[in-house]
């Protein structure tokens, strides 16, 4: 897909004015049941033989369309649309697992995905192998007969290594594995992982896709099999829907989201050679940054390098005297916003981590992590400055 093509997919992607009475912004059909004109039509329907509603729990136009619009962005087949980031990695996961399998998932992982397969997905009697996302060549070493999936995440929470989604695509399906992939942090605008052999991508929703810090919700893309694997049989028993309203607030978020991406792109590059060079910062985590260690690797796998950027101060004191002392930039835990957002790691999001696992994981006590907005760039850097001074 060109820049020009995903411009304007992000635009028009999902739009169907001919299902809508020629509107054309995607109506919120805020209904929970769906009436069937005879009953054999309505059996087809229900068994999914037949396209159609029939209960909220399973789906509603306004829900499609973003599905539709998210296939297209990702280059899927289908698409799933749920109540949280979190939901779809859990029906991504679950969909594909039996007991007895083996998954592969990376090392370094969002807290609340480390947890999910700690908490849930082990105890089913699935093993869980972990392996250095970075080093591709160390999957080998860690792939067994029985692996069902590899689960990744690129670039990774907090601290933005970026993996190399093609070679352990190739390595994966080598042995007979699929490869999920979580791609929040570079959205579908900056990366594609289908496009580079992986199997699903899944989004939480909640952050550059809606981009405005108003909603929740979370996506999965892949084929028509695995992605209806997610819809019938976890979606339909565990029910995290997604609501009418909210579905049609990420659906709205995405007609901007080629624009966004573009800004906080180039905000958060011209922001991290500000931290680098800058003597109370120890060390700066951006994959744009010829310093990052997989530098080369993003500029040829990534269309940008993403708003998310990851800085070391000196100690844990230091980064919190940092975070307390900013005025634009909001702290909260979240990212993707379209207004600039701060975080202490190791005590926020990383908090429920042991000391030896926050160091496993590369979360520093001084790390710092930074969701730069589209501000003005010159604003968001006056306020680090103002604060690094302090």
């Amino acid at each position: 897909m060109t820049e020009k093509r995903i411009r304007t997919v992000a635009v028009h992607a999902g739009s169907a004015p001919g299902d809508s009475f020629g509107a054309l912004s995607v109506p919120i059909y805020q209904a929970s049941l769906f009436t069937f004109p005879n009953a054999e039509e309505g059996a087809a329907i229900h068994e999914g033989e037949a396209p159609g509603y029939f209960y909220g729990r399973m789906g509603n136009p306004t829900q499609a369309a973003l599905e539709r619009s998210m296939a297209e962005l990702e280059g899927g087949e289908a698409a799933l649309a749920t109540a949280s980031g979190m939901a779809a990695i859990a029906l991504a996961l679950l969909a594909v697992l039996e007991e007895g399998d083996h998954l592969v998932a990376q090392a370094s992982l969002y807290t609340s995905t480390a947890a999910l397969l700690d908490e849930i997905v082990a105890p089913r009697s699935v093993e869980v192998s972990r392996f250095d996302g970075s080093r591709a060549e160390d999957l080998e070493a860690v792939l067994r007969p029985d692996t069902r999936a590899v689960y990744l995440e690129t670039p990774t929470n907090p601290t933005l290594s970026v993996v190399d989604v093609e070679r352990v695509a190739s390595i994966a399906h080598a042995a007979g594995a699929l490869v999920i992939v979580d791609g929040t942090f570079a959205t579908p605008f900056n990366l594609r992982p289908l496009s580079l052999g992986a199997d699903l991508v899944v989004h939480s929703a909640t952050k550059y896709l809606g981009g405005h810090g108003d909603l929740v919700a979370g996506v999965l893309v892949g084929s028509q099999e695995l992605v209806d694997a997610a819809r019938w049989r976890m979606m339909r028993v565990l029910g995290p829907v997604i609501a009418p309203h909210t579905a049609w607030l990420v659906q709205r978020g995405l007609r901007t989201l080629a624009v966004r991406m573009e800004r906080h792109n180039e905000n958060a590059m011209r922001v991290a050679e500000f931290l680098e060079a800058h003597p109370n910062v120890e060390r700066v985590h951006y994959p744009g940054l010829a310093s990052h260690p997989q530098h080369e690797l993003a500029r040829r796998q990534m269309r940008g390098f993403g708003g998310m950027i990851a800085f070391e101060m000196a100690d844990a004191q230091a980064a919190k005297r940092l975070v307390d002392s900013v005025r634009l930039i909001s702290l909260a835990v979240s990212l993707g916003d379209v207004a600039s957002l701060i975080q202490h790691s190791s005590s926020m999001t990383q908090s429920s981590l042991t000391a030896d696992q926050q160091r496993s994981a590369g979360v520093n006590p001084g790390l710092i992590r930074l969701s730069v907005g589209i501000e003005d760039v010159a604003d968001i850097i006056g306020d680090l400055e103002q604060a690094l001074r302090t």
